[in-house]
């Protein structure tokens, strides 16, 4: 049986194309039904890699008893939030209003047939558990509700709508935000922090990459104890289970406060971002940890999601087979400790008991083991280690392993190509710089079409790529951030004209009239709400990135407008940087190099010669420095690049506006930055 999924790209939609349930994908089709039927939609909003969202699907809709229900009463709608951000955003923002607890996925949500909810919840249980009640109970007396309760639903949803209004901040006339606001943000991230396990708050715990990046910027500017949290965050992940210990690479988050057992997802926008983050502070710290989490993490970037042609796939699932042939979350990741003995050696096996935890209590669920790095092996058992985690790793390869959406988004695309580039400048790894312009190629082939990009795409098995769905704000922004990255690391002419090309379209399509930058461009199509957000989540915010990049790009083309674009972001979120500074993290990162525009090294030279000049410049962390290396093979430069080189390798320092004279001796350069 199928419903009206089968055209679909999402994997998580084509997981529902048998469900009983007459799923229909959001759009106008569905939603006409809607009004001509007057019926109710339900809206399931999802994500392939989500666990409780193949809870509900297996309890619920396959169900065909449920989906009946379903099927007399509502328009069924089935979302994949990865690839409708916009959609999700708005009916997130409403759960929030609408139920006073947070959101997450699946979120449900109840619309009427002109988009606007006015019942919403998360998981619900086919019968009534977990103090919620039933799905099959709940779906008539939500519809009965709908029929009978007209008047009463036109005032929620008139209240509602003012509501989703005022969550756009009024934009200021002149900026308030200073210091001191980089300052409280500080103090809020210090007072939430936990300094006996690391990280923020109790458990759950997530990576929070934008506030890792707040520390370690505080960190530069002389804040011992920012970058003592930082470090410490750091590593606890880095020695959790929330990390691959075995294989690499990170799950969404900790469910515990200690970080050592995960929820079992990979996502790529987690491991983009903590590419970069472990990066910067091995610069701070030089920890050969940080160093060997990022190789591995690369590595497994590599084996795991990515695709031939050099894009990288979302993610992978929560669950898998295990042993009995069930769908368990995290089956292919724990481990018995006989089944560990059996592969290892005697001694192999002493040590890695010892340092992932094999001798201690069952940690996952009771009766399993997930590793984690207990204590870090003695100089001369590191081999002994390397050797079970090798001989592990083989065996896990045979196990069924995670399903994985081989979906490709720009955003999430952006953000890895960010962490690789950096890494590889960092590391003079020219080989991750070459995936980082990989990704980027592919973006700039296959989902830039007509000037324009686009959010997703997919491969049909055939080798013929799908792209569609016009892109969004952070698609644009992160792009646009890692293309400045990927010209620090090695200049192409092409990237830069790809990054302006890029920052035009912001401004003409995405900046609103009073300044910053709403989530959907101008020519979207019309949803119940328009959002314009400053706060991050799990993703960096978009306005935060614009501000920063545009600012980046700005300095080094010269261009007034990309700066003055910039500047209306952090005035038009003014407001919500003096209220909740910590959670604008990204805005306060664009609102510090306003503050003090950042220094930017410009060297030309003959690329064998510069090299030493990269290496030496590397070592130390300046995150508020943009870094230009220009070799004879640098081709049609803008007018602020241009520079005559008159020696093996000379350097332009420009700081304030100002460029100093050229410099021929790396330790006066050293020296000047």
């Amino acid at each position: 049986m199928h419903n009206h999924l089968a055209g679909e790209t999402s994997p998580y939609l084509l997981q529902h194309v048998s469900n009983p349930v007459e799923w229909y994908p959001w759009g106008e089709r569905a939603l006409a039904l809607a009004r001509e039927q007057d019926k109710p939609i339900l809206l399931s909003i999802g994500y392939s890699a989500c666990h409780w969202c193949h809870v509900m699907a297996h309890e619920s809709f396959e169900d065909a008893d449920v989906a009946a229900i379903m099927n007399k009463h509502f328009i069924n709608i089935k979302v994949d939030r990865e690839e409708r951000p916009d959609i999700d955003q708005i009916y997130q923002t409403a759960h929030s209003m609408l139920s006073q607890r947070s959101g997450g996925w699946p979120l449900t949500v109840f619309l009427t047939p002109n988009q606007e909810p006015f019942f919403t919840g998360t998981y619900f249980p086919k019968t009534p558990r977990y103090q919620l009640p039933g799905f099959a109970d709940l779906i008539p007396k939500v519809a009965q509700f709908y029929h009978e309760r007209k008047e009463d639903l036109a005032i929620q949803n008139n209240q509602l709508a003012e509501a989703l209004k005022r969550t756009i901040p009024s934009p200021s006339n002149i900026l308030s935000a200073n210091e001191n606001t980089l300052k409280l943000a500080f103090t809020s991230l210090e007072s939430n922090f936990d300094f006996e396990h690391g990280g923020f708050g109790g458990a759950p715990k997530f990576p929070n990459p934008a506030d890792i990046t707040l520390l370690l910027h505080q960190a530069k500017n002389g804040n011992n104890r920012a970058e003592s949290m930082a470090l410490q965050m750091l590593s606890a992940m880095a020695n959790g289970g929330i990390y691959d210990q075995i294989g690499g690479g990170f799950c969404r988050y900790s469910v515990d406060e200690r970080w050592n057992i995960p929820h079992f997802e990979k996502m790529l926008y987690d491991n983009g971002q903590l590419l970069f983050l472990y990066t910067d502070a091995w610069q701070i710290s030089k920890n050969e940890r940080y160093q060997q989490i990022i190789e591995e993490t690369v590595a497994w970037l590599q084996h795991e999601i990515r695709d031939k042609n050099g894009a990288f796939y979302s993610s992978l699932d929560a669950d898998s087979i295990d042993s009995q042939g069930h769908s368990e979350e995290g089956a292919f990741y724990v481990w018995q400790p006989a089944e560990v003995k059996a592969l290892l050696t005697p001694e192999e096996f002493i040590v890695a008991s010892q340092c992932f935890g094999f001798d201690r209590a069952a940690n996952f669920e009771g009766h399993a083991w997930n590793p984690y790095l207990v204590r870090l092996p003695e100089h001369a058992k590191v081999n002994l280690l390397k050797s079970a985690q090798k001989k592990l790793f083989t065996a896990r390869e045979k196990r069924p392993h995670p399903g994985r959406d081989d979906k490709i988004l720009t955003s999430w695309n952006a953000l890895a190509i960010k962490g690789l580039a950096r890494a590889g400048r960092i590391f003079n790894r020219p080989d991750w710089i070459k995936l980082a312009q990989d990704a980027v190629d592919f973006i700039r082939e296959r989902l830039w079409i007509n000037q324009r990009l686009l959010a997703t795409c997919k491969d049909d098995g055939k080798g013929n790529y799908h792209a569609h769905l016009n892109a969004y704000l952070d698609d644009y922004a992160f792009l646009l951030d890692a293309l400045i990255e990927c010209l620090q690391a090695n200049y192409r002419a092409e990237d830069i004209e790809f990054a302006q090309d890029l920052a035009e379209i912001l401004i003409e399509d995405f900046e609103s009239e009073d300044g910053g930058f709403y989530f959907t461009s101008h020519s979207h199509e019309t949803l119940i709400h328009r959002t314009k957000q400053g706060y991050d989540n799990a993703t960096p915010n978009g306005n935060g990135i614009t501000a920063v990049a545009l600012q980046k790009l700005g300095h080094i083309l010269g261009e007034p407008r990309y700066l003055q674009a910039a500047e209306r972001v952090l005035k038009a979120f003014d407001s919500s940087m003096a209220n909740n500074p910590a959670a604008c993290a990204s805005l306060c990162h664009a609102l510090e190099e306003f503050l003090t525009p950042p220094t930017m090294l410009i060297v030309r030279g003959k690329a064998n010669k510069m090299a030493v000049w990269r290496e030496k410049i590397n070592q130390t962390y300046m995150p508020h420095h943009l870094f230009l290396y220009l070799d004879e093979n640098a081709k049609n430069l803008p007018p602020t690049l241009q520079r005559n080189c008159s020696d093996d390798v000379n350097a332009w320092v420009c700081k304030d506006v100002i460029c100093e004279p050229s410099m021929n001796d790396l330790q006066e350069v050293l020296k000047t930055l």
